[in-house]
């Protein structure tokens, strides 16, 4: 059965983006990038909110045609526009190549999707992976830790009821200080 990866970047206090969205501080050089293109290109499909997906899909489709674009930010145009993606929005009326929407997050639907043949699905969005944790949906986190502070914004974890137990699965740090933290779900929460 294949995952369900959140995949994120945050600021070491936690933040996915600035007050006004700003995302400024992410540290993404070609190294940061390439171990990005190599972790997405096995994936079997994007899980995106939509202003996640907006964001994307107003600049990866057409990133390569760029002649300044790096190398692997003209590789990851390719991955993201092949990639089949599923975004989750009540207010979209239209996407792209390769997107479906979704209206609702249906767990069952989820579960379903899970079952199918193809490599893991990575999800993307703060609102909608909060969504998926308070479901219980998320299988495995990568959290890519920016060495920086940046004080206030949108965090990635928002205040919840839900306990989620889960178990390191690995560290990974990159040359320009970001930290990549990975953990699996555990069966069973621990008892407070």
């Amino acid at each position: 059965m294949r995952k369900i990866v959140l995949m994120a970047q945050v600021s070491l206090d936690g933040f996915i983006e600035g007050p006004d969205r700003e995302i400024d501080w992410h540290l993404v050089d070609d190294e940061l990038h390439r171990h990005f293109n190599e972790q997405l290109r096995t994936m079997g499909g994007f899980l995106e909110g939509r202003v996640t997906h907006q964001l994307m899909a107003d600049f990866w489709p057409t990133a390569d045609s760029d002649p300044s674009a790096t190398e692997p930010v003209a590789e990851f145009a390719g991955i993201w526009r092949d990639m089949p993606k599923t975004v989750f929005s009540r207010t979209l009326e239209r996407a792209g190549r390769n997107t479906t929407i979704k209206r609702e997050v249906d767990a069952e639907e989820i579960r379903a999707l899970k079952a199918q043949p193809g490599g893991d699905l990575c999800l993307g969005g703060a609102d909608l992976a909060a969504t998926f944790m308070r479901l219980d949906l998320v299988d495995e986190y990568r959290v890519y830790v920016h060495p920086v502070l940046i004080g206030r914004g949108k965090p990635l974890f928002p205040d919840s009821a839900v306990r989620t137990g889960l178990r390191p699965a690995g560290t990974r740090e990159f040359g320009n200080g970001v930290v990549l933290l990975r953990y699996e779900r555990r069966a069973v929460a621990p008892a407070e």
